[in-house]
């Protein structure tokens, strides 16, 4: 079978490698000249299955006014006349309920939980090397009313048999000496020891080598117009470059897929949310995170890659913007010199912002549609590299006709209303 990946970011390569593993001829298109140039550019670094909660939540929309109030505040909403917007946040807060945050929580965890299984498979059978490290996250607390508040994410946890282990200031040290130079400034936190580290972007650059190897061919350089409709299917897809034509069409466009499917008559309720990064050169390795650090305050993770410290948070509402804001520079470089004040070098650092394509509910849109030829891999929010792996699998079984390995309810697009126009 012919298929058609639009996106060459870590999901559309992890999806292009699998289908081709499964037999397909694979084309990707981008309008990029490489891979992982937008969003899986610059990201936090987390494999985090056992971080995979989503935003909305009991309690949710009190805490986005304190965050909007705080200096170096982990929410920005730019002002600005969005219908898009209004109607996403107005889902999102229908979602802020604790039975829709234990529903939604536990879709993620299932997708990302199967996703870390097949990333593990993938290394073995690839020897694929990304800077990564297999050392957990640790959530780390400033204050007790946090440690106190992680009972209803802890039950979670144990209900899908997700390893954690709850500390105490020391236990944090152990796990993260460098901690202990400013164990004045955080009370306790919460390892999560099967999360896992890694480059996004050397890992898609480096599977795409490998897809290629597969027979995948890249069309970089070449921007996506539109789906052209026949009936009940997609009949082909107008480039720059013409009109390419498969068997099957796989969108994989993170925060810019509900702009190519509206004008079929599909809204997919995602919506970009920009983050920021700072890529820090290590001057300390001693003083410097071994793992993942999540500050909890402050919403940021602090993560060791390599020779480098990678610094990601802040969730900007603004549309599909790029701009890059000192002020969310100024926060990123706060957090990393707290908690690791001489681990590296942030004069030095690249500055970097991308789009997150996320959903209301936190849980990305995987699987196929109405149409009987359209498939979709996108909505994955901040947890794209988490989920990746598991979504190329999922998305090659689902293709080519096979049963997946995990179960596909509640991550379909059919889980929102009114999505057919």
């Amino acid at each position: 079978m012919k298929v058609l990946v639009l996106g060459s970011g870590v999901i559309g390569v992890s999806c292009a490698y699998q289908l081709a593993r499964a037999g397909h001829e694979v084309t990707v298109v981008d309008r990029q000249p490489a891979a992982a140039l937008e969003t899986s550019y610059g990201n936090a670094g987390e494999v985090s299955p056992g971080y995979s909660s989503p935003w909305a939540g009991p309690g949710v929309p009190i805490k986005a006014i304190k965050w909007l109030l705080m200096q170096h505040r982990p929410l920005v909403i730019r002002p600005n006349i969005d219908l898009n917007l209004i109607r996403w946040g107005l889902a999102m807060l229908r979602n802020c309920t604790s039975a829709r945050y234990e529903l939604n929580k536990s879709r993620m965890v299932r997708l990302a939980e199967y996703s870390r299984d097949c990333l593990k498979v993938l290394r073995a059978e690839t020897g694929i090397r990304y800077d990564e490290r297999m050392q957990g996250t640790l959530q780390l607390f400033r204050t007790q009313a946090q440690l106190d508040g992680t009972a209803a994410d802890i039950a979670i946890l144990k209900r899908y048999g997700v390893g954690f282990e709850l500390l105490d200031r020391d236990g944090c040290i152990r796990h993260e000496p460098a901690l202990a130079h400013v164990r004045d400034k955080f009370v306790g936190g919460l390892l999560l020891p099967g999360d896992e580290t890694g480059d996004c972007f050397k890992f898609t650059q480096n599977l795409a080598a490998l897809a290629v190897r597969q027979g995948v061919q890249f069309r970089y350089g070449t921007p996506i117009k539109r789906l052209l409709l026949s009936g009940k299917q997609i009949d082909g897809v107008l480039t720059d470059a013409g009109t390419l034509k498969a068997d099957a069409y796989l969108v994989a466009l993170g925060s810019y897929s509900p702009l190519l499917l509206k004008p079929i008559g599909m809204r997919v309720p995602v919506y970009p949310v920009k983050g920021y990064s700072i890529t820090v050169p290590i001057t300390d390795a001693g003083a410097a995170p071994e793992s993942t650090v999540m500050d909890e305050s402050h919403k940021v993770a602090v993560t060791r890659l390599g020779e480098r410290i990678r610094v990601g948070g802040t969730a900007e509402l603004a549309g599909y913007t790029l701009k890059l804001h000192d002020a969310r520079r100024a926060t990123l470089e706060h957090v990393v010199t707290d908690l690791f004040p001489r681990g590296g070098d942030v004069k030095r650092a690249e500055f970097w912002c991308g789009l997150r394509p996320m959903t209301p509910d936190g849980t990305p849109v995987v699987g196929g549609t109405r149409l009987s030829n359209l498939y979709l891999a996108t909505g994955h929010g901040t947890l794209g590299w988490t989920m990746a792996a598991g979504t190329g699998r999922l998305m090659a079984d689902v293709i080519s006709g096979r049963a997946p390995g995990i179960d596909l309810n509640g991550l379909t697009v059919e889980r929102y209303p009114n999505v057919y126009a």
